[in-house]
């Protein structure tokens, strides 16, 4: 998972919509992001739990008020208040935007605000640029590329981020490690095929419960509600229209300025460029489907080819197959009347009756005959096998080089774009702003429209059950057969499954251990060692003496130990996901953001720490207040840095003292007054 970006909406501090945050990766990979105490640090962190899980950092006070006040204070009773945050991010060569909304409500000037249940949504794009609603459910990908339980990991407050190992050796916190490794997933297997049984048993007992007039007039609203998501689906699709046209006449107004002409050449061709890269990944994707639908099978043949062939040999060997002279050759004699070395067979002469008692003594060659075309064709399938592969891996690596070039030119195509907006020419500039402008807004129709089919499909999917639940009529005895043979199956691969955890789970703790043995020695001066128990439990003990013993480790010993234990994870897992693609998770990039990490350390670990922080995570947010930006940690993380912002307090107390930060020679504001006596806080970026 690569973050992109992260936008708010009437979130706490922030009023209103803040600009879109992006995120910083590749080479520079750190995201600074500047604030005094009170600012909105925190809130910033928990909106990135919030939006992916729904659940905040212990530090977050008064997680039931989302809302902004000064929104809900100007809002009408009655009416609702819409909050939220977009989060934009990348995962396996795949584009993944996701929004999680809610509605407050104010029912008078004086009562509480009445916030409601948040919404989750997601869209997602792949190689062809289309945003799409996903097949699955949005919990369950987020889940599988950065699960809920290990959040705390990689998005965490650095003041008390000792608390995960003293938190972990209470509750075993750790074991929550094993989905990042596919060790889980062996638990969760077992666990539902033991409950199959119960599953198919409460099933038989709900048959037939529900009334049809129910289901009728159920089944008819959600037809009405289809009817009124299609309409609105309509009128967006007919915005959509007009917002493509709009972006292709400023693009030609663009082209057509003097000026500049060798960046719009340029951008045009690139744009072009990427059109065509997208058609060519989407062909390719569409040769390995019809790869595998037609030629897929002979894969799942081999070990009948195997079989197949080991039985001939067998049969070869033992001579059981049917050998010499064959029934038809001796009644082809008889018939022409001739033997094969020219003596007349006439009836009733002895050549005659010669011939004939071979009759008997042949054997008939059918059998001999459909074994040789048997094994005609199981040779045949094994060469369309191995061809099957040979085709599949060309159009992977075919795919493979063109995300790369498609990469390339987005990339390009972003530098032309901005040296388009920094042009010296105000017509440029406001031409490239204004197709910007257009660009988002279709990005934001877009996604509306992916919206409404996510709700489309799911009303959809509603009312296909309530058919089925209309028309369906199972037999119970043929559904408790079923039940029957699934738990006879359940028995056998329980036991399969138990003994391959163990063995997978031996090796890899092994590993890890080793791992952030080797960080925490990169960053501290102590002598400890880092261990992890057969629980995944991590301690830290001394070998001064010959034999080791716990070490009651301070507050600052903790801290490293954490970041030690959250970069061998990462590591580990990105390594164990390269090796073990079958039953690891398609997690191998990780994001981490962190409010203070720095917590209470001295100078010497202040240091150290931020010189191993850009080399424990593909990619970083890091939140600090001025205080915590000192020398020895912008001396250390500078050079990795790719993007800054500043969040600006506007206190409502006019008397407050104001205060900023001098980044790159330039002055920054951290603490305003407000000039509409409320609190709350904007987000600008570092130039």
């Amino acid at each position: 998972m690569r973050l992109k970006s992260v936008k708010l909406c009437n979130f706490r501090q922030f009023y209103g919509a803040t600009p879109e945050i992006q995120l910083s990766g590749e080479a520079k990979n750190i995201t600074m992001i500047h604030g005094n105490n009170g600012a909105g640090k925190t809130t910033l962190l928990n909106a990135f739990t919030w939006v992916l899980y729904e659940q905040f950092t212990a530090a977050f006070a008064h997680a039931e008020y989302l809302v902004n006040k000064r929104a809900i204070q100007e809002a009408i009773p009655g009416k609702s208040i819409e909050y939220f945050v977009d989060l934009n991010f990348e995962h396996e060569y795949k584009s993944y935007q996701l929004k999680r909304r809610c509605y407050a409500t104010k029912k008078t000037d004086q009562e509480i605000v009445e916030e409601g249940e948040s919404q989750l949504f997601m869209l997602v794009a792949g190689d062809d640029g289309c945003w799409r609603p996903p097949l699955e459910h949005p919990e369950e990908i987020i889940g599988r590329i950065l699960p809920a339980s290990l959040h705390q990991y990689f998005f965490f407050d650095g003041e008390r981020i000792d608390h995960i190992i003293r938190y972990q050796k209470k509750t075993g916190l750790t074991e929550a490690t094993k989905e990042l490794l596919g060790i889980k997933i062996f638990e969760r297997s077992a666990e539902h095929l033991k409950n199959a049984r119960r599953s198919l048993e409460e099933e038989l007992r709900k048959i037939g419960n529900i009334q049809t007039q129910t289901l009728i007039q159920n089944k008819q609203d959600i037809e009405q509600e289809i009817d009124r998501i299609r309409d609105h689906q309509d009128r967006v699709e007919e915005n959509i229209e007009q917002a493509q046209n709009r972006k292709q006449q400023l693009g030609e107004e663009l082209l057509a300025l003097k000026g500049a002409e060798d960046l719009q050449i340029l951008k045009s061709n690139l744009e072009r460029e990427i059109k065509l890269t997208r058609e060519q990944l989407v062909r390719f994707h569409q040769e390995i489907k019809q790869t595998i639908s037609s030629q897929g099978y002979t894969v799942f043949m081999m070990s009948l080819v195997e079989k197949c062939s080991d039985l001939f040999a067998s049969l070869d060997e033992t001579e059981a197959l049917p050998r010499g002279i064959k029934k038809p050759f001796v009644q082809n004699l008889i018939n022409q009347q001739r033997c094969i070395c020219g003596t007349e067979l006439i009836a009733g002469t002895s050549p005659h009756e010669q011939v004939t008692s071979w009759m008997e003594k042949a054997e008939n060659g059918d059998v001999e005959e459909g074994l040789m075309r048997l094994q005609s064709q199981t040779q045949e399938i094994e060469k369309q096998a191995l061809k099957f592969w040979e085709i599949i891996d060309d159009r992977q690596e075919q795919v493979t080089q063109f995300r790369e070039t498609l990469t390339t030119l987005e990339h390009q195509l972003e530098t032309v774009k901005q040296q388009l907006r920094e042009y010296p020419d105000e017509k440029i500039n406001a031409l490239q702003e204004a197709l910007d402008s257009s660009e988002k807004e279709l990005e934001s129709l877009l996604i509306e429209k992916g919206r409404n089919e996510i709700e489309l499909q799911q009303k959809s999917e509603q009312l296909d059950l309530l058919n089925q639940q209309l028309n369906q009529e199972e037999s119970k005895e043929a559904k408790q057969q079923l039940v029957q043979r699934r738990r006879e199956a359940t028995e056998a691969a329980i036991a399969c499954i138990q003994q391959l955890k163990s063995d997978i789970e031996q090796r890899f703790r092994i590993t890890l251990e080793q791992k952030v043995q080797e960080i925490f020695a990169d960053i501290s001066f102590t002598p400890y060692v880092p261990k992890l128990d057969s629980n995944y439990e991590l301690s830290l003990v001394e070998t001064t003496t010959g034999e080791e013993q716990v070490v009651a480790a301070s507050t600052g010993e903790n801290q490293i130990l954490s970041l030690s234990l959250i970069g061998g994870i990462m590591d580990r897992v990105r390594n164990w996901s390269a090796n073990n693609t079958l039953i690891a998770p398609d997690s191998s990039t990780f994001p981490m953001v962190m409010d203070s990490p720095f917590g209470s350390l001295d100078e010497i670990y202040r240091r150290q720490v931020a010189k191993a922080l850009p080399k424990l995570a593909n990619q970083l947010v890091v939140l600090v207040t001025k205080t915590q930006w000192r020398g020895e940690v912008a001396e250390e993380m500078n050079q990795f840095i790719g993007k800054q912002y500043v969040l600006v307090y506007f206190s409502p107390k006019r008397d407050c003292s104001e205060d900023g930060l001098t980044i790159n020679g330039r002055y920054y504001p951290l603490v305003q007054p407000s000039e509409n006596g409320f609190e709350y806080t904007e987000i600008r970026e570092i130039i």
